[in-house]
């Protein structure tokens, strides 16, 4: 992930919760928010409530890999917070699944290099 720092303040995850834009997959939603630097900013939240540690720290890496495979087709300049979405269990859900759920967000946020272009 060259391009994108990690949110880790409080204070970061709420302001992009209530002001940023809302997107949904079936198994993650996202909240994405313009910030205006030449990076991008990841953040993760995975509730206490929707399993152990080892199945909620398993999620993260899904994310965290397919949206570093996905991160040359993202503009920079923004911050995405990736939630999971309460319904199947943590441990159910695939890594194709993950990578759907991605690419769909990044294509309803229209965020990607090839609409910047336009």
């Amino acid at each position: 992930m060259k391009n994108t720092k990690m949110l880790k303040k409080n204070y970061e995850f709420k302001q992009i919760l209530t002001k940023g834009n809302h997107y949904t997959g079936t198994k993650i939603e996202a909240y994405i928010m313009e910030n205006n630097k030449k990076h991008n900013k990841l953040g993760l939240a995975i509730g206490v409530k929707r399993g152990k540690a080892h199945a909620r720290n398993r999620i993260k890496r899904l994310i965290r890999e397919n949206y570093r495979k996905q991160e040359e087709n993202i503009q920079t300049g923004h911050s995405i917070i990736f939630l999971s979405k309460k319904g199947k269990e943590l441990k159910q859900i695939t890594n194709n699944e993950i990578k759907q759920d991605i690419e769909k967000i990044i294509q309803q946020a229209k965020i990607t290099k090839k609409e910047e272009k336009k």
